[in-house]
């Protein structure tokens, strides 16, 4: 008896487990290596973004350049001429020794999120830690070269042009304030839109398992529609947040402005 109601109470927790629209976040380690008191251990995390550089690396690196371009070129194309005028029309001239890093940046967050969207994969960008770190390497960039080529002059950033002398000591905490929670606010954007995505994707998908065939053609319906809606926002983050790499970029090329 007591077995039986053990085996029950793990299959029930498996079948809870398995409907938890948050269990596709779960960090699993699927290589455990660890060095003294810290942690290296590949994951299913670490992985996926593996497959994201070589899934990058494949369209972008292989395949020949042909005068009628095939699906590769044409998509590395576009790929291109897409970010390059982004970073033209915002930087100008300025703006080429970036572009790598931007397209770079723009590239890898794509191809997580569109990764993300086959059943059974792993969306890292659904994670903060990760999307704080790709908004860190903006932000630090974008200070870096805001006092390398200003200095000291890089602090107007933070005096709002044609205010009024007693506004400043108002203005200038308030500007201070954004400076140092635009890391935040892009990390927070993309991960809670990623995530929030994913998550109402699964509960919908366990509601059509739940109702059967009769009752889940409902949840079915609105399945498809949130996945055709969610393709549409996993490219949207990703501009999005190269866009605002951009901007941030010329706040530090040009802060007066």
């Amino acid at each position: 008896m007591a077995a039986a109601a053990g085996n029950a109470a793990a299959h029930a927790a498996e079948a809870a487990e398995k409907f938890d629209p948050l269990h596709q976040f779960a960090i699993k380690t699927l290589v455990p290596i660890r060095i003294g008191n810290l942690d290296f251990s590949f994951t299913n995390s670490a992985l996926w973004m593996v497959i994201a550089v070589l899934v990058i690396s494949f369209i972008f690196l292989f395949g020949q350049n042909r005068i009628v371009p095939g699906r590769l070129q044409s998509i590395r194309e576009l790929a291109y001429e897409f970010v390059a005028n982004i970073t033209r029309d915002i930087l100008h001239d300025e703006g080429r020794p970036f572009f790598p890093f931007i397209f770079a940046l723009f590239v890898f967050i794509l191809a997580a999120n569109m990764l993300g969207m086959i059943p059974y994969s792993f969306t890292f960008t659904s994670h903060i830690i990760v999307t704080f770190a790709l908004a860190m390497a903006v932000f630090l960039l974008a200070t870096v070269v805001g006092f390398v080529k200003h200095g000291v002059r890089y602090l107007k950033l933070f005096v709002p042009s044609g205010v009024p002398i007693y506004m400043m000591p108002i203005l200038v905490p308030i500007e201070v304030i954004s400076y140092f929670t635009r890391p935040i606010s892009l990390s927070v954007r993309l991960f809670a839109n990623m995530m929030a995505g994913h998550t109402m994707l699964k509960v919908f998908a366990s509601f059509v398992i739940g109702l059967g065939i009769i009752g889940g053609w409902a949840p079915l319906a609105m399945m498809v529609a949130l996945t055709g809606l969610e393709f549409l926002v996993a490219f949207l983050q990703a501009y999005v947040f190269m866009v605002l790499s951009v901007i941030y970029l010329s706040d530090a090329l040009h802060p007066e402005h």
